[in-house]
């Protein structure tokens, strides 16, 4: 650490109430912004002097401000072990022996940080969350560059390393300094497109007088003005977050006032305490993505149309989106985008075999994944679960009960619709806030106390809203929207039953939109358990058939269930 680095950071934590650490990592999103308009400055024909610049400006976060040697070990231990990994293993199981590693070696710093129990503290952890996503992802596309090219998809030839990078390039991508501490992650595809410059290459075919404004020999366009917003968009969401979180705390969550309080009220409060800590991710999403397009890597082309830049290839949260979600799917994938992007990707679609389509396995893979990658405290679990629930609950409704709100004959909402839609609003909301309180609260007392003090609502809520599409109350209103439509079809005549066809294909459509997960969490965990049953039924009944004594418990064994 460098002299003195603590005492302003001192000061100003005694006049704030915050700890030196999280001062530390507000100045590091911070200086980073005219740190990279140094960056951007560095000539286009030179990436041997950005990628050295980058790795010094992290060395200096990481020794300079943090002290965090220790740290610098981690991460030389991650990237050199994903490297050599990737380097020297051959075939289909390379990828997954990089996983296994990479996920193992974080395991120990979520279990040091755990045992620690100090969130004020910042350590490597989060860092090392960051480098997992990217490193992973590495060994992924490295895999894929030695395929063929007619066995991978066209989002895997995009991103597929033929050739393993220079160790300079490879050490700017895993030490780049706006996302450093928390994300954005990336593919290293793209981190050779923006120190190539080749990511600013206009598309074939676009009119060349749409291309985006630069400086004098530059490549990459001016951002100055996207990134100011997006910076002050964090302050403003951090400065919230300070201010909120003192009003809803954990503190007051588990005193003895909070339950002078009515249910009402008490809901309100929890609604409340999850905004609050929300407020802070926004912010610092908020400042990390801003820094990455000040430095060109938040480029997404441009419009052909209309000419607009597109900045938004980083984004990580969308919170307007998330805070006016109607529906449990809204809600998650406005969330951690580039997770999400990552659990998609490089987990629940790697684990399907080609041809099929993706089911139980893919679906708890991912979700272990994600759950794994979180830590080892007890109130992320306990979020997931209860979340993946609510995804099943939400669908159902949406399946069964959405349509009696929109007219089949224009598929235009009918004079009730909006009531439905403040219904949603108000469930999704309240529903989250009491999943997400032990992903704050972390420990299993704290959340289960909370959670009884609102008398487990969301959690009676899907039990019975289970119970109900369980019973015959499903099959009756299929009947009641068959009809429905039929009659509306019968009157209106060809055009109605045209309309009652595009509603169903536009339902099917999102049906296997929503079969895809987000954030690792099963959107159907029922229905994947049903389909796991009947692929063992399946493989039982062809062993049978082959003439082999084979039981059910045995398959299961077989297949890992």
């Amino acid at each position: 650490m460098l002299p003195f680095v603590n005492y302003p950071f001192g000061l100003l934590a005694d006049a704030t109430g915050s700890s030196v650490d999280e001062l530390k990592l507000i100045f590091s999103f911070l200086i980073s912004y005219p740190l990279c308009g140094l960056l951007k400055r560095v000539p286009d024909a030179k990436p041997v002097y950005k990628n050295v610049f980058i790795i010094a400006v992290s060395l200096f976060y990481l020794i300079g401000l943090f002290d965090l040697w220790t740290g610098i070990r981690t991460l030389l231990i991650a990237s050199a072990g994903a490297y050599l990994i990737a380097a020297n293993v051959e075939g289909p199981f390379m990828p997954w022996i990089g996983f296994v590693f990479l996920m193992g070696h974080m395991s120990i710093s979520h279990v040091y940080r755990q045992f620690a129990d100090d969130p004020s503290a910042v350590d490597i952890t989060g860092a090392q969350m960051v480098l997992v996503m990217k490193l992973t992802a590495f060994c992924w596309n490295v895999h894929d560059g030695r395929l063929p090219s007619s066995e991978l998809s066209d989002a895997q030839k995009e991103r597929a390393l033929p050739q393993l990078p220079s160790l300079l390039d490879y050490a700017g991508y895993v030490l780049f300094f706006p996302s450093l501490f928390a994300g954005p992650a990336f593919d290293f595809i793209e981190y050779r497109n923006w120190i190539e410059t080749t990511m600013f290459e206009l598309p074939p075919g676009t009119d060349p007088s749409k291309r985006a404004p630069t400086r004098k020999q530059r490549k990459i366009p001016r951002s100055g003005t996207p990134a100011m917003i997006k910076g002050a968009a964090g302050l403003v969401w951090i400065f919230a977050f300070l201010k909120f979180s003192s009003w809803y705390s954990p503190e007051l969550l588990l005193g003895d006032n909070y339950m002078k309080y009515g249910f009402l009220r008490r809901v309100f409060i929890l609604y409340m305490f999850g905004f609050s800590a929300r407020l802070k991710y926004y912010g610092v999403w908020s400042l990390t993505e801003g820094a990455c397009i000040l430095s060109g890597l938040g480029y997404k082309g441009v419009d052909p149309k209309t000419g607009t830049v597109r900045w938004d290839r980083l984004q990580n949260v969308n919170p307007w989106r998330l805070e006016t979600a109607q529906n449990t799917r809204a809600y998650l994938e406005n969330w951690n985008m580039n997770t999400n992007y990552w659990l998609r990707n490089y987990m629940y679609l790697r684990v399907t075999p080609k041809g099929k389509k993706p089911g139980f396995r893919a679906s708890m893979a991912t979700f272990v994944t994600s759950a794994f990658w979180h830590g080892f405290y007890p109130g992320y679990y306990m979020a997931f679960v209860l979340a993946s629930f609510l995804q099943t609950v939400a669908k159902n409704f949406r399946r069964h009960v959405r349509p009696f709100f929109i007219d089949p004959k224009t598929s235009s909402p009918t004079s009730y619709k909006p009531v439905y839609d403040v219904l949603s609003y108000l469930i999704t909301q309240a529903a989250f806030s009491f999943a997400v309180a032990p992903f704050v609260l972390l420990t299993f007392p704290a959340s289960s106390l909370v959670w009884a003090r609102v008398y487990f609502y969301a959690i009676i809520g899907v039990a019975v809203s289970m119970g109900f599409f369980a019973s015959p109350a499903k099959p009756w209103l299929v009947k009641q929207l068959d009809a429905r439509n039929r009659a509306l079809a019968g009157t209106a005549g060809a055009s109605g039953a045209d309309a009652a066809r595009a509603q169903k294909e536009k339902a099917g459509t999102r049906e296997s939109m929503a079969k895809e997960t987000v954030l690792g969490l099963p959107s159907d965990p029922g229905k994947d358990f049903d389909e796991v049953m009947m692929e063992v039924k399946r493989e039982v009944d062809m062993r049978r058939r082959r003439g082999s004594k084979v039981s059910v418990g045995q398959v299961k064994k077989e297949m890992g269930l």
